[in-house]
């Protein structure tokens, strides 16, 4: 869910700008998954440009403190949100954690790092969501630790209905600073691409494991 549409658009707007957002609908990158795809994005390049940084550093502190009021401890998702939870966590003088996917298998065998004191009001920063699964899975972790999740921000949402669906079921308040339909028509506007191929980006939104380019 978007709380502001023109952070959504200028978020949208920087990530492309730095190349951390890329659209190549002829051209589909594969992800992990094995999934086609005609956008790829990065996030943690935006950690590379001081001005873009702060500026999603400042939006995340402005919608938590509008949105979730009091927060006790900011968590980020590994790897990808380390890096811009332990900024936002600055800007808002709160403590930092941050949740790897499972726990190390050696020294202290944490799968949670930094200190979390039990019934804290924890929100949760993400760099990205697409299917829900790791951050649901950090978010487990969190609450078996005692944490009390207010709720789950992420710099850009692709607005999966899967992930929507998975969010719902655990009553997870999700917001993003900018999401997939802000995306695709800024690109229009801005004549990124085509709108032929901005239907083309929309079809794989809808089915992307079933997407052939």
């Amino acid at each position: 869910m978007i709380h502001d549409p023109y952070t959504a658009k200028k978020v949208a707007e920087l990530l492309i700008q730095i190349n951390a957002i890329k659209l190549e609908p002829k051209n589909p990158f594969t992800w992990a998954s094995g999934w086609k795809s005609p956008i790829y994005c990065d996030n943690r390049i935006a950690l590379s440009y001081p001005t873009v940084r702060t500026f999603i550093r400042e939006q995340f502190a402005k919608q938590i403190k509008s949105l979730h009021g009091r927060a006790d401890v900011i968590a980020g998702v590994a790897t990808g949100a380390i890096g811009i939870g332990a900024l936002v966590a600055e800007e808002l003088n709160l403590p930092f954690v941050y949740v790897r996917p499972k726990a190390k298998g050696h020294g202290r065998k944490n799968q949670i790092e930094g200190l979390l004191e039990s019934n804290r009001q924890v929100v949760v920063i993400e760099d990205l969501i697409s299917t829900g699964k790791s951050s649901l899975d950090a978010i487990k972790a969190l609450k078996e630790a005692g944490a009390e999740i207010t709720g789950l921000m992420s710099i850009f949402d692709y607005n999966f209905s899967i992930a929507k669906k998975r969010f719902k079921k655990e009553n997870i308040n999700i917001h993003s600073l900018s999401d997939y339909d802000h995306l695709i028509e800024l690109a229009i506007e801005n004549r990124f691409i085509l709108k032929s191929e901005a239907e083309v980006l929309r079809q794989w939104r809808a089915a992307p494991n079933k997407w052939k380019p």
